[in-house]
């Protein structure tokens, strides 16, 4: 069952007037059992899906899923380490005036943003590693 991107953020937190970064509490909470879908520039770009223990899986558009983690630094930035990459990526999630809900990597122009497009509570379609024919 797929839900609004807006009725996911009104439970999430109240509206906000300017641009807001969600605390991590706020994400969890916002993000549990859930898969998020986001565009760049106005295109598929990768979907990730949250698991309640803090992991994740993560797909690029028509690419292979990564495992990982996510959790926060001492900063209160989200970061993610993935199996494939053990340096980690941290973001700022970001409440938009305008409903919208962005993904920002720390230190990045506004331009690169990573823009959800749909959240469902469906997982994302990732075989298990090591599976053999």
């Amino acid at each position: 069952m797929r839900l609004s991107l807006l009725a996911c953020l009104t439970l999430a937190a109240p509206p906000a007037l300017a641009e807001r970064a969600v605390t991590p509490e706020e994400f969890e909470q916002m993000v549990h059992g859930k898969t998020f879908y986001f565009d760049r520039y106005g295109e598929p770009f990768g979907a990730e899906q949250y698991f309640p223990d803090r992991r994740v899986i993560w797909a690029f558009e028509g690419g292979q899923c990564q495992r990982g983690i996510w959790f926060a630094n001492v900063k209160g930035d989200i970061c993610f380490v993935y199996d494939s990459s053990p340096e980690p990526q941290c973001w700022h999630f970001l409440e938009m005036p305008d409903g919208g809900f962005h993904a920002r990597v720390v230190g990045d122009d506004p331009a690169e943003d990573l823009v959800t497009s749909d959240v469902d509570s469906e997982p994302l379609d990732c075989p298990m590693p090591d599976l053999g024919v």
